[in-house]
């Protein structure tokens, strides 16, 4: 006699598909209650969150600036109409006449309240700006506008060679301007530049410069003129910096290195334009020779300082066509064997050649 746990009718069969039925039918009443309970859960109101800024205040404040403003203008264009000789009201033309933003400012934030002007006609405001008679000093005028424009670029102002210079920011600039400050476009900027810039213009003009002229670039690309930390008011620390901005093939660090490329592009570059393709100071070999005066890049010769001797062409015993010239004559151009002269990641590169 067997002793089963469970007891089965006589003639029939254990179903072996009932126990695997009952674990789903589990599985499914345990998910069906854990859905009841996270449901139960996000259904309670979740806590208040913290007052936002009431909007209108935000727009009253803004609109309370922009009424004083306007007060303030309405003070000076009384008798500063469109019947001025300077372009006046072009003012609401350009970012300072935005009066939609509460940063604007106004007439009197620029030139100060002139009561004395208000008075009398014949009394300047309290700041004039520009080269005209009576214009204030260059510090005053450029304290009026760090007011604002005191961060970023302006940064490194206070200091620089063209603060030094006693230049305000009205030497360059023009606010009243219909249209848009010059500085400001890269077709234009070069204009205001060579006003005191005269030679970075005549070079600009030679067979070989910058794409100045074309509107691709701006003086602004490559020197700060409101300050900066390196030399000729460059926007890099140095030079080599400032020319890898574009130039960045040329950075390196390579296996085999030149020693004035490493130090100074100008070694060999002059930036603002040349008569030597590219940019050079000095067409090759005479360039090279500065440096490499020994073995097959020493000078060129003259007809003083042959090998042989001195060339006598007088009775043809040694004339110019029988002299061999040396391998930099030949060639013309160093750079026809040592073309990678910015330096090489070749094993067999330490001449710089192919």
């Amino acid at each position: 006699m067997h002793i089963n746990a469970r007891c089965e009718t006589p003639g029939t069969e254990l179903n072996p598909r009932k126990p695997i039925m009952r674990a789903v039918k589990k599985f499914l009443l345990a998910c069906a209650l854990l859905a009841g309970v996270c449901a139960g859960a996000s259904a309670q109101p979740a806590p208040a969150a913290a007052p936002a800024a009431p909007a209108a205040a935000v727009v009253a404040t803004t609109a309370g600036v922009v009424d004083r403003t306007l007060k303030g203008d309405a003070v000076c264009t009384r008798c500063h109409d469109e019947s001025e000789s300077a372009a006046i009201l072009s003012m609401y033309k350009t970012r300072h006449g935005v009066k939609a933003d509460g940063r604007t400012p106004g007439c009197q934030s620029c030139h100060g309240t002139s009561d004395a002007h208000l008075k009398d006609k014949g009394t300047p405001p309290d700041v004039v700006f520009g080269k005209v008679k009576g214009a204030s000093a260059p510090e005053v005028q450029s304290k009026v506008c760090l007011t604002c424009h005191n961060n970023g670029k302006r940064a490194f102002w206070a200091g620089s060679q063209h603060q030094g210079q006693d230049m305000a920011c009205t030497n360059c600039h023009t606010n009243h301007r219909n249209g848009g400050d010059k500085v400001l476009s890269k077709v234009a900027q070069p204009e205001v530049c060579f006003n005191c810039h005269k030679t970075e213009r005549a070079q600009t003009h030679r067979i070989s410069t910058h794409p100045i002229d074309a509107g691709k670039m701006a003086c602004s690309d490559c020197h700060n003129p409101h300050g900066s930390t390196g030399p000729k008011l460059l926007v890099k620390n140095s030079v080599n910096e400032t020319c890898y901005t574009c130039h960045a093939e040329k950075r390196g660090p390579f296996l085999w290195e030149h020693a004035p490329v490493v130090d100074d592009c100008t070694n060999c570059h002059t930036p603002h334009g040349s008569s030597n393709t590219p940019l050079l100071k000095a067409r090759a070999p005479f360039l090279c020779q500065q440096c490499h005066s020994g073995d097959h890049g020493k000078n060129i010769y003259s007809a003083g300082n042959l090998p042989s001797g001195n060339i006598t062409s007088v009775n043809g015993i040694q004339g110019v066509a029988n002299q061999s010239p040396p391998a930099q004559l030949n060639g013309r151009a160093c750079m026809n064997c040592h073309s990678l002269v910015h330096g090489s990641n070749h094993p067999a590169g330490a001449k710089f050649q192919r």
